[in-house]
């Protein structure tokens, strides 16, 4: 190497050895790994095995609370493969956009099973036709208007989301009303060019010599409409319940407990109970072989004294017996028994009733006043019977009163039909609800969570009991279950212990019941029955509907699986046309 050369390396290196003595120096004299030892002993005294990941904790306290920044709603199949709408949440955390949660509605039909082909047909456009709505809904308007709301900020969201579907219904009476005008003015158009027909003088009919004239019975009241369902209204209720689920996420709590905090407003939670399911054991319908007429199904209740766990697997066992007992011989057992077809309201009667009777069995009809003297016989005879699940047609209120009266301190008598929606129940102050022990809710359409939450402690405040039901086409989304525990729910109604959609629902529960017990946080369950007054109450809102409650213990003899039996009031058929 040349000597000017090697000068220049001898000097680089030199120079090298000076930046590092001032570096050195320079550290030392600011003391920065000290100050940083001492923060971090001060910060994290047990000394931690991951450092950096409890650093990346510690700040992660000081980010911006995640908010929803994006909505997506598609159209899925629920679990009898009718199409139903799936929401999820994406929110902004930590400055990313995260994949929170999703929920898929079960969605409720009340067209009846032997609906005429050109019906079914129509309702099934219609429902495809509200899915494909509640999606656009769910892109388009609720994912501009929840943007940058917090998800743990559930009225609020609610508030938006009612406001949104009350423009809607204001939108739909409007087009409603310009096209019944159209309609009259066309209608008036046609009469004024059309000569009016003037009829006949000529003499009156008369009834025929000899025919006889039936005695006219005790009318009873029409059935009431359907309720009428706005195209895309599975929005609301599918938006306020993913954006729940997505407030426990964040929380980082599971969802029965975030639903508790926000019934009991963030007051803390002692102890919880779980809702006691009832489970399907005989249905009643064309597809079981112990064809009845008087009920719907018959359904168990597990003992208050086993866990959940030990009372699922007793129901099991006596389902299996009864399987084995119903099975023809020489035949290889059937899995129907329990099961029921979903998807269609249950409405077995052919015709319209004419004459007020309830057939409860082939070829045997009885009046609504002596349906009540049947009720009363069958409890007397059979006492584990604890509940009745609408034995009469909301329509029959009086005969309601009556039965509460007689049995209201023997069994609970539950209203189904009467309280299919809730936000109705919420808003409608003059809504006539049959008197009844309590009544089953279902998560559908417009419903929200805060309407659940209201609408509940509502029937808390006025001792009636909450029953959550599975909607007619369920799916695989298990929060119906943490909506029952978080609401405080007395009885949940799953159906049958079959299919994967209903399994996943008791799992779902079996597990909630073994984190609570974990946590020493598991109350017992209590059932009392309701001794009514015997002057029948007068048609009141639902908050009136209960009179005074006066508390009877549970009978000592339901020790052991109480049956429920759920009636089918829809069964009244004329006498001149017997099934």
């Amino acid at each position: 190497m040349e000597p000017g050369g090697r000068r220049r390396q001898q000097q680089q290196q030199r120079r090298l050895q000076e930046l590092r003595r001032e570096a050195t120096q320079y550290y030392q004299d600011h003391r920065v790994p000290q100050r940083m030892e001492e923060a971090l002993n001060a910060l994290f005294p047990q000394r931690p095995a991951d450092l950096y990941g409890e650093l990346a904790n510690y700040f992660s306290k000081f980010s911006k609370a995640p908010v929803i920044c994006k909505l997506v709603g598609r159209k899925v199949l629920d679990g009898v493969g009718q199409p139903t709408l799936e929401v999820e949440i994406y929110c902004t955390v930590k400055n990313y956009e995260k994949r929170i949660c999703s929920t898929v509605m079960s969605s409720h039909s009340q067209i009846p099973e032997n609906a005429l082909p050109e019906t079914t047909e129509a309702d099934e456009k219609e429902r495809n036709d509200s899915v494909n709505t509640a999606v656009e809904w769910v892109n388009e308007s609720l994912n501009m208007m929840l943007r940058g709301l917090k998800p743990t900020d559930q009225c609020k969201v609610d508030k938006i989301l009612g406001e949104y579907f009350t423009k809607k219904v204001e939108e739909k009476k409007e087009v409603q009303k310009q096209e019944e005008e159209e309609e009259e003015e066309a209608t008036l158009a046609l009469t004024s060019c059309t000569p009016s027909a003037t009829s006949l003088p000529g003499k009156k009919k008369s009834a025929k010599p000899g025919k006889k004239v039936a005695v006219a019975e005790r009318p009873i009241p029409p059935a009431e409409p359907a309720e009428s369902v706005l195209r895309g209204s599975v929005a609301i209720g599918g938006t306020s319940l993913a954006v729940a689920k997505a407030g426990a996420a964040v929380s980082r709590i599971p969802l029965y407990l975030h639903i508790a905090l926000l019934k009991c407003d963030q007051d803390s939670l002692k102890e919880m109970t779980l809702p006691l399911p009832m489970v399907t054991l005989l249905n009643c319908e064309k597809i079981s072989p112990a064809k009845l007429r008087l009920v719907k199904e018959v359904m168990l209740i597990p003992p208050v004294q086993l866990s959940l766990k030990q009372g699922i697997e007793r129901v099991l066992d006596i389902q299996k017996e009864m399987m084995r007992l119903l099975q023809p011989p020489g035949e290889a057992p059937s899995s129907q028994v329990a099961d029921s077809k979903k998807g269609r309201a249950h409405n077995t009667g052919k015709k319209a009733p004419l004459k007020g009777k309830y057939e409860i069995l082939t070829g045997t009809f009885k009046s609504p006043d002596e349906m009540v003297d049947v009720y009363v016989e069958l409890i007397n005879k059979f006492p584990f019977i604890i509940a009745l699940i609408d034995p009469l047609r909301k329509e029959d209120r009086q005969q309601w009163s009556n039965i509460c009266c007689a049995l209201g301190s023997k069994c609970y008598l539950i209203a189904e039909d009467a309280a299919t929606y809730i936000s109705k129940l919420k808003t409608d102050q003059n809504i006539n609800v049959p008197m009844c022990s309590g009544v089953v809710l279902k998560y559908i359409n417009e419903t929200k969570v805060s309407d659940l939450i209201e609408v509940t402690g509502l029937l808390d405040g006025q001792r009636h009991i909450t029953i959550l039901g599975s909607p007619d086409g369920e799916s695989s989304d298990d929060s119906l279950v943490d909506l029952a525990v978080g609401l405080g729910a007395r009885f949940i109604k799953l159906g049958g212990l079959s299919r994967g959609e209903r399994v996943t629902k008791y799992n779902r529960l079996l597990a909630i019941e073994e984190e609570l017990a974990k946590n020493r946080t598991l109350r017992e369950a209590n059932l009392e029955f309701i001794a009514f007054a015997e002057e029948s109450q007068p048609e009141k809102q639902l908050s009136d509907v209960l009179p005074p409650p006066k508390q009877d213990s549970l009978p000592p003899q339901l020790s052991q699986p109480a049956l429920q039996v759920h009636s089918l009031p829809a069964q009244h058929a004329d006498l001149g046309h017997p099934n």
